[in-house]
């Protein structure tokens, strides 16, 4: 099992809470939920029983239609999954808790009952979606899962010294030198080509093959449509998730419902882009209106540019009717020779880095006096009172006329500034110009 960051929450829980709460861990399918949950079940009880809800029986799922009598469901669940729970020291995992609603509901007895304790896990839109007509548990603490983070392929790879000594320089502003600076970027390109499913990273460390690594991104793509499909079989969820690359192409200052889903617009189908939000499977980053310390308050809902949650699948999605041989991204990227018009692929990494560090994400455009065209800023992301623009480079050039805009009009209310490129630390006037895989300590 690879080291993830998630298992740190856990224990926090299990520390903090002492059976008083369950913990809900939920994000998309195939991140790693279940096999972190069940290692963390393994490496810190005493014993443990799954109850996998995409495969349990109808009896294990009507044990829970009635859970007036506790000591008879723990005996079933005993005699069923042949293991023994001990008072305090076992840990009971509800796997797939959308598929089985009312077992979700009985967190609220079983944490009241105060015997072991309960770690569910799930997928938000489905979960949603099977809540109709069950008491949600105030019981129910929640974790979310991402992919893997740029720390966490590291990990993976065996290098749990790199980010570190990467804060420590970027608190610094101490330049690597070029020759570690090339270095790096090579090893967040592979990053960002591979991305942080784990079944991608288990790939690309076994085989060394990102052919063989492309094609368990597709299978995943593939999971994801068929996923879509149900919760909307119109094919309005599909459709908007696989025009996402293409939309990030245009370089427009939004996504342009209207172009994916003729007649629409993006007042019309707010239900549509929560219910892609709670899938987890992208990044929603919305335009903030007035730029200031409080960035939600002035959000359009209208006007929002989407992302992938994860770059990996990202690359995939961009090439997913072409053969391998046919994406251009990935000889490209390596060799850092990536086309202009591919620069998306740096904007959802950071996107993805930003997230994963706890940013909410949001940017702002407006017009460029005398032109048809727009300034924009990628995404500002709040600074004590103020606020930091953040400007994306797919390459080492310096220019950042969105960025001295941005600071001259609202110069009362700018922290820091930054310019994040694919060149060494460095700082031009007052911007800040910071590598791509420094993106996570903005």
């Amino acid at each position: 099992m690879f080291r993830r960051k998630m298992y740190d929450v856990l224990l926090d829980w299990k520390s903090r809470s002492q059976g008083r709460t369950a913990m809900l861990v939920e994000g998309a399918r195939r991140v790693g939920k279940s096999t972190v949950v069940e290692e963390f079940a393994r490496r810190e009880y005493r014993s443990y029983i799954l109850v996998d809800f995409a495969e349990a029986s109808r009896d294990v799922r009507e044990l829970f239609d009635d859970v007036s009598d506790l000591d008879y469901l723990f005996l079933q669940l005993q005699l069923r999954y042949s293991a023994r729970l001990f008072d305090r020291e076992s840990l009971i995992i509800f796997d797939e808790v959308q598929m089985c609603p009312r077992a979700r509901q009985a967190i609220k007895q079983l944490v009241r009952d105060g015997r072991y304790d309960y770690i569910e896990t799930g997928s938000l839109v489905s979960i949603r979606r099977n809540t109709r007509g069950i008491l949600i548990p105030s019981e129910e603490e929640r974790a979310q899962m991402r992919p893997m983070d740029f720390e966490e392929f590291l990990w993976a790879r065996g290098d749990d010294a790199t980010i570190p000594l990467l804060r420590q320089a970027f608190a610094s502003r101490r330049p690597l030198g070029e020759r570690l600076n090339r270095r790096l970027m090579r090893d967040f390109r592979l990053y960002m080509l591979v991305g942080g499913m784990p079944q991608a990273v288990d790939a690309l460390l076994r085989t060394n093959d990102l052919r063989v690594v492309d094609d368990v991104k597709r299978v995943i793509i593939d999971l994801y449509a068929e996923d879509m499909h149900k919760i909307s079989p119109s094919g309005v969820l599909s459709m908007l998730f696989d025009a996402i690359p293409a939309q990030l192409a245009k370089k427009s200052s939004r996504y342009h419902v209207s172009s994916v889903l003729a007649g629409r617009r993006s007042q019309d189908i707010l239900e549509q882009i929560a219910q892609l939000e709670d899938s987890r499977t992208v990044l929603i980053a919305r335009h903030a209106d007035d730029p200031n310390a409080g960035l939600s308050s002035s959000v359009d809902l209208g006007k929002f540019k989407l992302y992938l949650a994860d770059t990996g699948l990202f690359v995939t999605l961009a090439f997913k009717d072409a053969d391998f041989t046919d994406n251009i991204v990935y000889g490209k990227l390596l060799s850092d020779k990536l086309p202009v018009n591919l620069g998306m692929v740096y904007e959802n990494v950071v996107a993805q880095e930003l997230t994963a560090h706890g940013r909410r994400l949001f940017y702002h455009t407006w017009p460029k006096p005398g032109t048809t065209r727009n300034y924009e800023i990628d995404f500002i992301v709040p600074d004590g009172k103020k606020v930091s623009p953040v400007e994306v480079k797919s390459s080492n050039y310096r220019t950042h006329a969105s960025l001295d805009a941005f600071c001259e009009k609202y110069s009362s209310r700018v922290g820091r500034r930054y310019l994040v490129y694919t060149k060494d630390l460095d700082r031009d006037g007052a911007v800040d110009c910071i590598p791509t895989y420094m993106s996570a300590f903005l």
